[in-house]
């Protein structure tokens, strides 16, 4: 298996969480007056392919920078939800329940959803994703596992079209990262991905709350 890169390119324009600042990348050196180039770029700590550390959420989380460089490659089971025809078996802001996940996860740690909601990357549909109930995501911490997702949000997104019987607030978020276990979002995953393989999401080295990754799917690998 060669090495598939699962990130979101960092462009002006792409999708962001809902009232979150935009990106932007403006030269502040150019070729023609400077001789060379320099770009500033500006943007969250949630944009784009990243990892959530317990921090975004709990008020005595772990920063990124508290962890070691190998916390950062896992030992990734593929959970499909996507049918056979490659679209996906979810409808819009539908629940992702503890059923529909595996009972237990041998050898991983990390459970790499594929809702199949990520071909709406860059269209208003995508805020309308499936969702983690507060009862799945304990089912995913209870396993000992992170999560990695091709959403936005392990949670509902507030849009006009949520409903009244979704849960409030971040209920998966805090049941995953209250359980130190890291959230990996916005992945863009392939259809050729095997059940196995090792992610390495390396964050920039940032004392965050999060931060983006550059998330590499590789052929599993023994203990580093």
């Amino acid at each position: 298996m060669n090495p598939v890169d699962l990130t979101r390119r960092i462009e002006p324009g792409m999708p962001v969480y809902p009232g979150d600042p935009g990106v932007s990348a403006e030269s502040s050196a150019t070729m023609q007056s400077n001789g060379y180039r320099v770009t500033h770029l500006s943007f969250t700590t949630h944009v784009g392919t990243h990892i959530d550390a317990p921090a975004h959420m709990e008020p005595e989380g772990a920063t990124l920078d508290e962890y070691g460089i190998a916390d950062f490659r896992f030992d990734a089971r593929l959970v499909d939800l996507v049918g056979e025809s490659g679209d996906s078996e979810l409808d819009a802001r539908e629940a992702i329940e503890p059923g529909m996940l595996p009972d237990d996860a041998p050898d991983a740690d990390m459970l790499v959803l594929r809702t199949g909601w990520g071909d709406h990357w860059g269209d208003e549909r995508y805020f309308d994703h499936p969702y983690l109930t507060p009862e799945a995501a304990r089912h995913v911490a209870d396993l000992g596992c992170a999560v990695g997702l091709d959403t936005i949000n392990p949670d509902p997104t507030p849009t006009a079209q949520a409903g009244d019987d979704e849960p409030e607030g971040t209920p998966a978020h805090h049941e995953l990262l209250g359980a130190g276990a890291f959230i990996v979002e916005n992945l863009g995953l392939s259809a050729d991905l095997p059940e196995r393989f090792t992610l390495r999401a390396y964050p920039l080295r940032v004392g965050a709350d999060g931060a983006p990754v550059r998330a590499v799917a590789e052929r599993p690998t023994g203990p580093e």
